[in-house]
């Protein structure tokens, strides 16, 4: 072995000898001297408190410590003054380790290097008066800073490890409590000039972190766990707690908080950011009154959210808070439905107005940009606005465009039926948020439809190319630009609803809806399914529990209320065809009521009032018409001659007047129910003709051989019929024609058997009268001469059968 190398072992091996001897001799001056290095280490510590530190035993721990002196103190404790009336000590520790500088404790002095504190609760009691039992430190009278970067000073702790130990702030006049189970929190705390600063290792449960008692715990049964940088100003009397990755529960966040303890009371301001989390997650880490509302949502994939909470440890209630979020192709559930593709910015403060105080009535949450897709119908809203969050009302502008066939995922198809079109919907909305939900929404804005095909499924109409315009105005509803296209008719229409909103909400059947309605064609038989038996809906099942919006639109359909206004340029029925048609209408649940209808026909005019009932599979209606000017035969024809066997429209001719007050009912395709009609009706015939009736002529052409039976011409015909069923009373009328005059009088069976009419008729021919002008002489020369008396009654055949019968027949 080398030379140098011998003596190098020699020296080193010496000076370990050296230290173990040291050692061993502060190992028995300790022991010799442990009653008064326990009093020693008492008293130092004693110097800064306004109390009393106990200490039950000293024992030494020198390996603990090596190559400082260590020492194990048992049964600590830290009283305040005020102890004896409270009862809350600041510390109480089972084992408290204290490692001691060795160069120091030989010059005499205590210089604490490291404590380590086992078994142990620290509390920190603050009493309704604002008094804490952390007044038992003594204040340190202010000094200049010291140049050297470490404090000499006996009490400067470099070291420090915390087991096992309870943590307890209990602020009974701010109503706060934190609660921590600490199972490591340890470190080493350097001493710069400013004040100092601390490396620590942190694993705790949050048993509680109640800024209010009264709103309950934020971070309530979580497990905190990492590596936190905390430092104190001392000139600023600030600590701070540097950002830095924790672990809360299962997830990461980054935690950072700073206290001023300058301030009387102390302010406080944490920041927490998740930046990947679940919301149910990161709502559960707040106190109960906030996490209740933020439960209003959720969101099934994990979010970014951050959270500052911000108050004092003093008596002023809730901190502030202030938590933003953001959401990326996520899932929303809440307001009583699901959004996919969901993507907004939020942000929740409980401070929305500034000296209104930190509560739910003065909290707000705010969605930026929010947008997505509600059963299958894409939208988009600027910012989602709900104030009050003890009363929750929420705000925003919505807007959709879409294909209207996707309605039926909303509406269901068992009312109305889209199969194409466009939608474009921007509305203003608030509603009232009750159990979750958006309750009766106010809206203002538009929907606009467009080139839209859509079933009314319950009546089994359809309409192609529909568009319409939908104007929300305060509470009304304004209705523009409708063309509905079913079969061969165009209707265009424009209206208005008043209160719309709050009837559709709370008596949809009371809805009132005023119309003004034009079309250049309108063709009845396109809508006689509205007379036909209502299909019933069916029941939404129950699993996906009821449609609410599908069946206020059906009763609002079925049982809301409309008045009218009617232009046409052609009405079409059947064989009927009139213009310029007006008409004020009236559509209930159960019909509906015609006033001034008035439209030209066959040359003329016809106006009337009515009503159409409907009950069950039969249509009840009740007429009022008065129809001037007419031509009866294109009259009779529109009409299918009114039911009437003969004569038919091919055998009249002349200009028509006819006045009826009728009731009777029909089908579910507009036909008379046969014998359903009852009424009066009266009539005019102006330069009338009866062409071709083979009832008279089979009669006439023995009775009258050398006139013409071909063409009976009246000059005016008039009479008044009352109707009952089947049957006619034909009221005392004289007709005075071309072929005879004659006077008539009795029942006419428009089926079946029951016809029974006596006819007196003149011989005279009334050519031979055609120069008297005078009227008086015309009455009287009218039954002159030979008076043939005729009975028209049934015939075996089914046909009218004329006999000849005689006076006194015709009197009995």
């Amino acid at each position: 072995m080398p030379l140098w190398l011998k003596r190098s072992i020699q020296i080193f091996s010496g000076l370990i000898l050296l230290v173990i001897v040291i050692f061993i001799g502060l190992a028995m001056y300790v022991s010799a001297n442990k009653k008064e290095l326990q009093a020693a280490i008492t008293k130092e510590l004693n110097k800064n408190l306004n109390g009393n530190l106990t200490i039950e035993t000293i024992e030494p721990t020198f390996l603990k410590g090596f190559p400082n002196v260590s020492v194990s103190l048992k049964k600590v404790e830290i009283k305040d003054s005020l102890w004896n009336i409270h009862h809350h000590s600041l510390l109480t520790a089972g084992d408290l380790d204290i490692s001691v500088n060795t160069m120091a404790l030989l010059k005499g002095t205590i210089e604490i290097r490291k404590v380590t504190i086992n078994d142990a609760s620290i509390y920190l009691y603050t009493d309704s008066n604002g008094y804490s039992n952390t007044s038992v430190f003594k204040k340190k009278p202010e000094k200049e800073p010291e140049v050297k970067e470490e404090s000499s000073s006996a009490t400067q702790i470099r070291r420090f490890d915390l087991n096992a130990v309870r943590f307890i702030l209990d602020n009974r006049k701010g109503n706060k409590l934190f609660l921590f189970a600490i199972q490591d929190f340890s470190g080493k705390i350097d001493y710069p000039s400013s004040g100092w600063k601390a490396d620590v290792n942190l694993k705790t449960l949050v048993r509680s972190l109640a800024f209010n008692t009264k709103r309950g715990s934020f971070v309530k049964d979580k497990l905190l766990e990492g590596k936190m940088d905390i430092s104190y100003n001392e000139k600023a009397g600030m600590i701070e707690v540097k950002p830095n990755t924790l672990n809360i529960g299962t997830d990461p966040f980054i935690l950072g908080a700073k206290f001023k303890l300058s301030k009387d009371p102390v302010e406080f301001s944490i920041s927490v950011e998740a930046p990947h989390i679940l919301w149910k997650n990161a709502s559960a880490l707040l106190a109960p009154n906030i996490t209740s509302r933020l439960n209003m949502f959720n969101l099934n994939k994990p979010i970014f959210a951050k959270a500052i909470i911000e108050g004092n440890m003093g008596a002023g209630g809730d901190p502030s808070i202030f938590v933003k979020a953001r959401i990326k192709d996520n899932t929303l559930t809440g307001f009583g439905g699901v959004v996919d593709n969901c993507n907004f910015a939020g942000v929740y403060t409980n401070n929305f107005i500034n000296g209104k105080g930190y509560t739910d009535e003065n909290s707000a949450i705010k969605l930026y940009h929010f947008s997505g897709s509600y059963k299958e119908l894409p939208f988009t809203i600027d910012t989602v606005f709900i104030h009050n969050l003890d009363k929750p009302v929420a705000t925003g502008i919505f807007k959709s465009q879409f294909n209207v066939a996707k309605l039926g995922t909303l509406l269901g198809t068992d009312v109305l039926n889209f199969t194409k079109g466009t939608a474009d919907v921007k509305l203003n909305y608030s509603a009232d948020i009750v159990d979750f939900k958006l309750n009766k929404p106010m809206l203002t804005g538009t929907i606009n439809v467009k080139n839209a095909d859509v079933s009314y499924v319950p009546r089994n109409v359809n309409f192609k190319n529909t568009s319409i315009f939908l104007d929300f105005k305060g509470p009304d509803l304004l209705i523009h630009d409708i063309r509905l296209q079913s079969g061969k008719s165009v209707v265009f229409m424009d209206g208005s609803v008043k209160n719309f909103l709050n009837l559709y909400y709370n008596s949809p059947e009371k809805i009132l809806l005023n119309w003004r309605m034009h079309s250049p064609d309108l063709y009845l038989g396109d809508f006689l399914a509205f007379l036909g038996t209502r299909k019933n809906r069916v029941p939404v099942k129950s699993k996906n529990k009821s449609n609410s919006f599908a069946t206020q639109i059906n009763t609002m359909l079925e049982k809301g209320n409309a008045e009218i206004n009617l232009r046409v340029d052609k009405v079409h029925y059947s064989k009927f065809t009139g213009t310029n048609a007006t008409a004020d209408v009236f559509l209930s649940e159960n019909g509906l009521s015609l006033k001034n209808v008035s439209l030209k026909h066959g040359g003329g005019l016809i106006k009337l009032n009515g009503k159409l009932q409907q009950n069950g599979r039969l249509n009840n209606f009740a007429l009022n018409t008065v129809v001037s000017n007419v031509n009866i035969s294109n009259f009779f024809y529109s009409f299918d001659n009114f039911g009437l066997e003969s004569p038919t429209y091919k055998n009249l001719r002349g200009s028509f007047f006819t006045k009826t007050n009728i009731t009777g009912s029909i089908d579910g395709q507009g036909k008379l129910i046969p014998r359903s009609m009852n009424g009066n009706v009266s009539f005019d015939l102006k330069k009338g003709a009866l062409v071709n009736y083979n009832a008279v002529k089979s009669i006439g052409k023995f009775a009258f051989p050398f006139r013409n039976l071909d063409n009976i011409t009246f000059d005016n015909l008039n009479g008044n019929f009352d109707i009952n069923g089947r049957l006619v009373t034909i009221k005392p009328m004289m007709i005075n024609s071309s072929l005879l005059n004659m006077n008539l009088a009795g029942v006419y069976a428009t089926t079946g058997k029951g016809t029974n009419i006596l006819l007196d008729v003149p011989l005279r021919n009334p050519k031979k009268d055609e120069d008297i002008i005078d009227k008086q002489e015309l009455k009287e020369r009218r039954m002159k001469g030979i008076v043939v008396h005729i009975l028209a009654t049934d015939g075996e055949d089914g046909k009218i059968k004329f006999k000849l019968v005689g006076k006194k027949d015709k009197e009995n």
